[in-house]
């Protein structure tokens, strides 16, 4: 394979993960799988307090540009972009529910903990999505509405190490860096890339999900690649992103890889289309093996990932996934 591109990747991003710490005042059952309830009541709370015009749908609304909730929640779809068509703009968020191995039945007095990442304008804006966290939680979850109260909220550092910036008993946010500083070195020697899928990650092909042995490398780079380079440039102003695409879809071309992966359901009720849906995915560990300079030059955007997620349903936490290494001089 021939050596890898540098590609035009800056320093740092706009880009932070937070941990909400909630405890529940009524006793609860969690769905399986809680992403897609956590963001359909923090949405709905979030359009209560930002939406002046109070029309039952944000199309043709003359302040849909400018809105905090359209510009957070439900940006409009571009009519033409050079990367892909879509039917929506990816959101500037993620909300990383709990795990799908934790206990769905808590008591009164439990903790609730999940995460949220966001990114570029989302980030100012930080003090009004945590105030309809408040209000999403305290009007309670599920069909029973169990109550719970926001407690603290961390913003976590790289090494996943927690630093308060908010306290219920303590309203004000405290300043912290909230960007991601991108990692310059890669170990040496580096052999593979292991993706451990945690939640469903569920890549399409004109429209039908993509099973464990229909899956490839550059289905998968190709997704991220194009997420991330959207994300940064519509939300964080980073357009050149999006320069880099093709050489990343290229390079995955050659990628060999190897997949313990197996086919996980889901399922949730849309509000909006009246039904209940079945969404699915693939989680275990996926290896991308190739030579260093190649995985060097994918690694930043593999490094990403595990912030914006990939596939479809990202911004409800699907798409998780963490890394490890393995090199010459061993796994890291």
């Amino acid at each position: 394979m021939t050596a890898a591109l540098t590609l035009p990747i800056v320093a740092t991003v706009p880009l932070a993960r937070y941990r909400l710490v909630a405890r529940w005042q009524d006793d609860v059952v969690l769905p399986d799988y809680a992403g897609s309830l956590l963001r359909g009541q923090w949405g709905a709370a979030l359009r209560a307090m930002a939406c002046m015009t109070h029309q039952r749908t944000c199309g043709g609304c003359p302040l849909q540009s400018t809105c905090h909730y359209s510009r957070i929640f439900e940006a409009p779809a571009l009519a033409v972009h050079s990367l892909q068509k879509f039917s929506h703009t990816p959101c500037p968020y993620v909300i990383e529910p709990p795990l799908m191995t934790e206990p769905t039945r808590r008591s009164a007095g439990d903790l609730l903990q999940f995460g949220m990442v966001l990114a570029g304008h989302a980030l100012d804006r930080l003090p009004l999505i945590l105030l309809a966290w408040q209000a999403a939680l305290a009007r309670g979850l599920t069909s029973v509405r169990s109550r719970s109260e926001l407690c603290r909220v961390d913003w976590m550092d790289e090494q996943g190490t927690a630093h308060p910036v908010w306290q219920r008993d303590v309203p004000q946010l405290a300043d912290h860096p909230a960007a991601l500083t991108l990692p310059v070195h890669v170990p040496v020697g580096l052999q593979s890339i292991t993706l451990q899928i945690d939640t469903p990650l569920r890549l399409q092909h004109q429209g039908q999900p993509l099973l464990a042995d229909q899956l490839s490398p550059r289905t998968l780079l190709a997704a991220l690649a194009r997420r991330i380079a959207l994300v940064m440039e519509l939300h964080a102003g980073q357009p050149h992103w999006g320069q880099s695409v093709p050489d990343v879809v290229r390079l995955a071309e050659g990628l060999q890889d190897h997949r313990e992966l197996h086919w996980h359901d889901w399922h949730r009720y849309s509000s909006r289309q009246q039904q209940a849906m079945t969404l699915g995915g693939v989680i275990g560990r996926w290896t991308l093996i190739a030579d260093t300079n190649v995985l060097a030059t994918l690694w930043p955007w593999l490094w990403l990932g595990q912030w914006l997620h990939v596939g479809k349903n990202a911004s409800m936490g699907m798409g998780a996934y963490t890394l490890a290494v393995s090199s010459g001089t061993g796994a890291a």
